[in-house]
């Protein structure tokens, strides 16, 4: 187990959360989430019928945003979270079912706890840049 001080150095965070496999298994389990939560319908319903480039996206953004190989610039190019959330309508409501779908899928992963915690704390950053209206 890391020190929670250690998170986001390098790629500790990367490695904590297994790599690129554990990352797309952490993806796969947030859309799945997705689906079932009555309180993420509103977002759900901003994504197409079929997650599988969602997903990806969702890993590779994640792959490099926690300190691994820049996975999704070498596939789609370079991100700016608000500028790829600008045609959603976003607000409290859609970004805390976001964060509540990522508790959920974290709580299936086997990561160390204080890990979880940190990276649930990290993602709620990029998820407010996420909010297109208060």
């Amino acid at each position: 187990m890391l020190l929670p001080s250690a998170y986001g150095q390098g790629d500790t965070s990367f490695q904590a959360a297994g790599g690129e496999a554990g990352l797309r298994r952490l993806a796969e389990a947030f859309y799945a989430a997705m689906e079932r939560r009555p309180d993420a319908a509103l977002i759900r319903a901003m994504h197409p019928d079929n997650l599988d480039e969602s997903t990806d996206k969702l890993a590779r953004f994640l792959c490099g945003w926690l300190g691994g190989p820049p996975r999704y610039r070498e596939k789609y190019g370079p991100i700016s979270i608000p500028r790829a959330h600008a045609h959603l309508d976003i607000g409290p409501a859609e970004r805390d079912a976001w964060l509540a779908c990522m508790a959920e899928a974290l709580a299936t992963q086997d990561y160390a706890e204080d890990f979880k915690q940190y990276l649930l704390r990290a993602l709620a950053v990029p998820a407010e840049r996420c909010r297109t209206r208060d």
